[in-house]
């Protein structure tokens, strides 16, 4: 099963690659991304499947929130999708 984030992102130097380091060493494997730049921001939506079933959406969305200028945006803050 595949989730969707909606994150918003600082444009800073680094900040994509910290993104995706998190999320890979988080043990989630990227099936997909879009990007949409907003001046000094990005917008960005990230699917993403766990590893294996011990993983939770949940728990990588409180690891995301923590990064330095990285905030989940909408509502929900992320959708499951059928595999």
């Amino acid at each position: 099963m595949s989730d969707t984030i909606h994150i918003q992102i600082d444009r800073a130097d680094g900040s994509l690659q910290r993104l995706i380091g998190l999320v890979e060493r988080r043990g989630f494997h990227i099936d997909g991304m879009s990007m949409a730049d907003e001046g000094v921001s990005r917008r960005i939506a990230l699917t993403v499947r766990g590893r294996d079933a011990a993983r939770s959406i949940d728990n990588l969305g409180c690891q995301i929130d923590r990064l330095f200028g990285v905030a989940r945006i909408g509502a929900p803050a992320y959708q499951s999708e059928a595999a």
